[in-house]
């Protein structure tokens, strides 16, 4: 089996694994079964295609969406591995050349979509073509209560007992929950091998504003961004239009994408994205799983997201180059009572509206946060952070308050109400307020009512807010939204603990600066090289990440290699890429074509062989007519130059093995001593 840092850097360009990549990448190409909870932009794609490459036979994968199997089999093809995906978007063509390499058995990895899995006769087919391993990106599609449940995931496990092969899955986020869900639906109940790898994307920026004008406030966040790929999340179709109607009133290229438009337009958004820099949609949750674009430099939510674990999920597409990215999270009270409703009018049961309510106050937490959003975050996930020094409230801490006392009046007026009312009729109590509802209720009676009558509604309003991100109380989907009090609540309400609060100040909407992707004298490079893949891309017709994504290009302006050995070094830069693009993209950072090496030579680019190879040309150069200059003129071919540079030791009898007895006898002396001083 071959050594998994090897293909890393021969085939994927990359000189080391991202943390936690290699146990896992070993544990699949070893066969044994293995659940990933990896972040978004963490590598799960390579854990499994990397074994694929490791393993005998065809690894079959298991992904949701054709846009994402045909940019991941395009970014295969063009790294030299034989993969392709058998899809209902494939032409005639497409297929029969899918089913020509399985029957030739050149094929290591085949992409299907989950409904593929209804054929009677999948099974048949994927054993006859000698599938010996599973993978199923996106695992978290088999929890019936997700927000991607995809029905056809459920049949993998049946799939898997009628292989008898092993199965590694993964995906970005689940929780406790979820994940038993996975072990159950693909394991058959029994715990796989499970890698749980940190939460934290540390490239991205966090931040969240309350809404102050919020279509001005986006305008503004893009402003600052201007040419950069981004997506903005909104809760309606309707406003997915008009915001980017206003974006590209604004000069930008913006386009909507939502699930009300007809497949061909969405197709045709889906295309643009991939291969136009510096579009920006703005899309509902439609525009999700299947966005697996590199380079997106920013996300911004016009709308409050449905919960945590979305909000995790569509930030994540920023940034998966592991470059520098940025978020803005916009909320208000609207969105707030928006996305209460719609866990309320949902079909799920009781105990799971509950859950969501929970996952929503988490979500209200993190926007409503004291102090460092990552430390947050990250604690949801269940994991430990020291403040990250890179999110909004790291750049300037809110100002806050003591809010105990007013909290005590609202969880008391809470109580004394039989937990049976919403924030509105509350507010009406505290501050005094002699509605109908509160006068036929016999509510003005209650010693909280007018108890609150120093504080204005607009700040009750902010308290309520609060009270919901700190899971201090949940609307009740049996009582049509009325806050109950939860166990956290009770210390606050007996006086044993003390809350603080933000200030719910509005600031005026600010255009954010944005940081340059490189330093200044680097700008005009990085700008030409991103033109030259641009139109490699278009002639290819392909994503330009497929060419080399942003983190490369990033690379190569910063470094500006002047050799294909030192462009071999660029993260990125695998072999076939290196044979394909090197020398265009060379010339573009010194201005003049580099000297052409021979392909044996070029192989061994950015290794150190590739230095042996030039020592053992500078000693056969001195050799050519022998020591004396005077025998018969003999040379080795690039060939065998690069064979005994793979040597790496000194080894007289391979040696002679390999150049035979003639040319040993001439060379073999100064080779073995070149072998001998790497």
């Amino acid at each position: 089996m071959p050594e998994p840092s090897e293909l890393l850097s021969t085939v994927f360009g990359f000189s080391e694994f991202r943390p936690g990549q290699e146990e896992i990448v070993r544990a699949v190409a070893e066969g044994r079964d293995t659940l990933a909870i990896m972040p978004t932009g963490g590598g799960k794609s390579l854990c499994f295609q990397l074994p694929a490459l490791m393993r005998d036979g065809v690894t079959v994968v298991i992904s949701p969406l054709i846009a994402l199997m045909r940019d991941q089999v395009r970014g295969l093809q063009a790294a030299g591995v034989a993969a392709g995906a058998l899809t209902s978007g494939n032409t005639e063509a497409e297929t029969e050349a899918v089913h020509a390499a399985l029957r030739d058995g050149r094929l290591k990895i085949l992409y299907m979509a989950p409904e593929r899995l209804a054929s009677g006769g999948t099974a048949a087919f994927l054993k006859r073509i000698g599938t010996n391993l599973i993978a199923v990106d996106e695992a978290h599609c088999v929890s019936q209560w997700g927000h991607d449940f995809r029905p056809d995931y459920l049949r993998i496990g049946d799939l898997r007992a009628a292989l008898g092969v092993p199965v590694a899955a993964f995906t970005a986020t689940a929780d406790a929950e979820t994940r038993a869900e996975i072990v159950t639906r693909l394991f058959a109940g029994r715990a796989p091998e499970t890698f749980l790898r940190g939460f934290d994307r540390p490239n991205i920026h966090l931040a969240f504003a309350t809404k102050n004008g919020p279509r001005q406030q986006i305008l503004n966040f893009a402003a600052a961004r201007k040419g950069q790929s981004g997506i903005v999340y909104c809760a309606t179709r309707a406003k997915t239009e008009t915001l980017a109607a206003a974006l590209a009133r604004e000069g930008h290229s913006a386009c909507a994408y939502h699930g009300g438009m007809d497949p061909e337009s969405r197709r045709a958004v889906e295309a643009r994205f991939q291969t136009e820099d510096g579009l920006i949609v703005t899309a509902t949750i439609a525009f999700g799983m299947g966005v697996d674009k590199p380079d997106i430099r920013w996300v911004a939510h016009a709308d409050l997201p449905k919960s945590i674990e979305a909000y995790y999920q569509e930030i994540g597409r920023a940034g998966r180059d592991g470059t520098r990215a940025e978020t803005l999270t916009l909320f208000g009270a609207d969105d707030i009572r928006l996305r209460r409703a719609q866990i309320d009018e949902g079909l799920a049961p009781h105990e799971r509206k509950a859950v969501d309510h929970g996952r929503l106050n988490a979500l209200l937490g993190l926007a409503e946060a004291l102090s460092c959003r990552r430390q947050t975050l990250l604690g949801y996930f269940g994991e430990a952070a020291g403040p990250c020094g890179h999110c909004d409230l790291c750049d300037s801490p809110p100002e806050t308050w003591d809010g105990s006392v007013e909290v005590q009046k609202a969880l008391s007026a809470i109580l004394r109400t039989g937990e049976s009312f919403g924030a509105g009729h509350l507010i009406d109590i505290l501050t005094g307020t002699l509605t109908d509802k509160v006068r036929n209720r016999g509510h003005d009676a209650l010693p909280t009512f007018g108890v609150g009558r120093d504080v204005d509604r607009k700040t009750w309003t902010a308290i309520f807010r609060q009270m919901m991100g700190h899971d201090l109380v949940r609307p009740d989907p049996e009582r049509h939204g009325a806050l109950r009090m939860t166990g956290r609540a009770r210390p606050i309400l007996r006086g044993e603990a003390d809350i603080t609060l933000r200030k719910d100040t509005l600031k005026a909407a600010s255009r954010p600066a944005a940081k340059a992707l490189v330093a200044e004298e680097d700008a005009p490079l990085l700008a030409a090289l991103k033109a030259k893949r641009r139109a490699l891309a278009e002639a290819a017709r392909v994503p330009a990440y497929v060419v080399f994504p942003d983190r490369t290009l990033i690379e190569m302006a910063e470094r500006r290699p002047a050799t294909l050995d030192e462009m071999a070094q660029v993260s990125g830069v695998g072999a076939k890429k290196l044979d394909r693009y090197g020398a265009t993209f060379l010339e573009v950072i010194t201005g003049h074509a580099p000297e052409p090496v021979h392909p044996a030579r070029q192989k061994l680019s950015g290794r150190a062989e590739g230095a042996v190879y030039d020592r053992l040309l500078e000693a056969q150069a001195s050799l050519l007519r022998g020591e004396t200059g005077t025998e018969k003129p003999m040379s080795c071919s690039a060939a065998l130059i690069a064979r005994v540079a793979a040597l790496g030791q000194p080894d007289e009898t391979a040696l002679e093995r390999i150049l035979g007895e003639r040319r040993a006898e001439r060379f073999g002396p100064a080779f073995l001593d070149v072998l001998a001083a790497s």
